[in-house]
């Protein structure tokens, strides 16, 4: 089993979207190393920490699973698509992605702040500098730490 850490934007997509769905396909990914970890590494029963960027504060709201396996966009090849690619075709798509499932809300929201004053979470590749992906993995001991400054575990 691996951990992930997927950041949306409140407006775009919230945990309250996810809870209200139960499940989403995680559409729109334009960044090749996103894509690279949902097509190649994820794996159905992941994971996930369900994050809200560029919001104030942006915080940790969630968690997920990883509920399929990896499957082409299919906005990909909407021409209407703000998501659309020309170059792909149904034989060799660009992108890819996974569903989401809801797992539940945090009773506390874990603020990026707060992460970064956590001495256990140094080295998280959401607190680098310069880290802006969508889709990134973390490591366990951060996914069980930020679970646990959530009061869920």
């Amino acid at each position: 089993m691996k951990y992930w850490l997927m950041k949306s934007e409140p407006e775009a997509y919230s945990i309250e979207d996810l809870r209200r769905d139960k499940k989403t396909a995680w559409e729109g990914v334009r960044n090749f190393q996103a894509r690279n970890y949902m097509r190649d590494e994820m794996k159905e029963g992941d994971k996930v920490i369900f994050y809200h960027s560029s919001c104030n504060p942006p915080e940790a709201v969630g968690e997920g699973r990883v509920c399929s396996p990896a499957y082409p966009d299919k906005s990909q090849f909407d021409a209407k698509s703000d998501y659309f690619e020309p170059r792909a075709t149904k034989e060799k798509p660009y992108w890819h992605l996974v569903d989401i499932c809801y797992v539940n809300t945090f009773k506390r929201m874990v603020t990026l702040d707060e992460m970064r004053k956590e001495p256990s979470l140094k080295g998280m590749l959401l607190l680098q500098p310069g880290s802006r992906l969508s889709v990134m993995p973390i490591e366990k001991e951060h996914y069980e730490k930020i679970i646990k400054l959530a009061g869920i575990a």
